[in-house]
């Protein structure tokens, strides 16, 4: 989905873009590690675990001696099990994962393509998926029942994700019926939970992608004259303004708030209603990075993810899903310049794939998605050892109805031409 909603002038400051790489050390105590790279004060960042409550599941501590395998033996003994399982095994690799995961992945892609692309292999009764806790209860609903879907490391989560608990959605479209405010249709973005999909499920709403939303917000609005969009504020008012949307009939619905920080008649006139909450790396994303890298180089491309923020979409000459960013540089001319704004992984390899172009991370304080991130390749060695033990471990379930529930969401959705 491309977003058109403007453009912002350029600044004059100038800024080293050069493309660093953090240190990994604290990754042998994945459970420690940050829900986001730094306090984000410049964007209301959340303290999830106090504010939010989140309690992750947690992952069986597996032995240090695997963290200290060196990388060469490392690879050989998970090419080995992946050879013994055969297609007994798929593996799925998102696109935000490192290189030294990624290459174990039978396919690459977004959490819905991979979702679709496990259901297709019903061949593989064990899907591997090197991504997050909620892309793995999306292949376990679109899966086969006879097909296990195995995240490497439990505490693998999404901050975003975190950010809209089903009970505290539902709280709030309780308190919309009491307000009398009707004709909402619930969306939510495919980066939420099962339960959030279950619900949209069963309030005749839908679940969107980044590449969709706008056709999704299209379908929505057939039908309803208000639309409840959770969990990413960011994607739902980028899509909003791009459908012509106005500011002012647009609200944030903060769920530590009574009826969301809004009055009455704000919550009655509204035509979209957006959920607090973001993705802690696409948050990061300024206009200011923007205008100092075309001040180091005056013909730069932008491009960002329409997880950022309202005025950097606004400031970057293009904007798109994942999916859509890779197809966008992929198919520029030789010698072209791009600042991509999106997880660092990704922008690495484009760079790394790409060498007749100049591509690097906007932001200059290089920050992963730290969540995707626990997913290190001695949790895909451990998994694969026991799996060829004939032990599933780490299996992703997500009850029946619930599921049910869930694919009647996702369903609208493929229907949406």
């Amino acid at each position: 989905m491309v977003l058109d909603i403007g453009r912002s002038g350029a600044g004059a400051a100038t800024l080293d873009l050069d493309v660093a790489t953090r240190p990994t050390s604290w990754l042998v105590e994945p459970q420690l590690a940050p829900a986001a790279c730094v306090p984000e004060e410049g964007v209301g960042a959340y303290d999830l675990l106090h504010r939010y409550g989140v309690s992750p599941l947690r992952q069986e501590r597996i032995p240090r001696s695997y963290f200290k395998l060196p990388g060469g033996e490392r690879d050989e003994r998970i090419w080995a099990l992946r050879r013994q399982l055969g297609d007994r095994l798929v593996v799925l690799g998102h696109h935000y994962q490192r290189d030294e995961v990624i290459q174990f992945a039978d396919f690459r892609g977004d959490s819905f393509k991979l979702s679709q692309l496990a259901a297709e292999r019903s061949d593989a009764e064990l899907i591997l998926f090197c991504g997050v806790h909620f892309m793995a209860e999306s292949a376990d609903v679109l899966s086969a029942p006879q097909q296990q879907v195995i995240l490497p490391n439990l505490e693998a989560g999404c901050s975003m994700a975190d950010m809209a608990k089903a009970e505290d959605v539902e709280a709030a479209w309780s308190a919309l019926a009491d307000l009398g405010v009707g004709g909402v249709v619930p969306i939510t973005y495919m980066n939420s939970a099962a339960a959030l999909k279950a619900f949209c499920g069963r309030n005749g709403g839908i679940v969107c992608t980044s590449s969709n939303a706008g056709r999704v917000f299209d379908w929505a609005f057939a039908r309803g004259e208000k639309l409840f969009f959770f969990p990413d504020e960011h994607l739902g008012r980028n899509t909003g303004v791009a459908k012509g949307i106005p500011a002012d009939r647009m609200v944030v619905w903060d769920p530590f708030l009574p009826l969301g920080g809004n009055t009455p008649a704000q919550l009655r006139d509204a035509t979209l209603i957006l959920w607090k909450g973001y993705c802690s790396v696409h948050a990061r994303f300024t206009v200011e990075q923007i205008d100092a890298a075309r001040a180091a180089d005056p013909d730069v491309r932008v491009i960002v993810h329409p997880e950022c923020r309202l005025e950097v979409v606004r400031a970057a000459d293009d904007n798109g899903s994942t999916e859509r960013i890779i197809d966008v540089v992929r198919d520029a001319p030789a010698g072209t310049t791009w600042a991509v704004g999106t997880e660092i992984n990704l922008v690495k390899r484009l760079a790394a794939e790409m060498p007749d172009k100049s591509i690097s991370c906007l932001d200059p304080v290089i920050c992963p998605c730290s969540t995707m991130y626990r997913v290190h390749p001695a949790y895909v060695l451990w998994t694969l050892e026991h799996l060829a033990a004939g032990r599933v471990v780490n299996r992703i379930t997500v009850d029946p109805e619930t599921a049910r529930e869930a694919l009647v969401a996702l369903d609208r959705m493929l229907a949406v031409p």
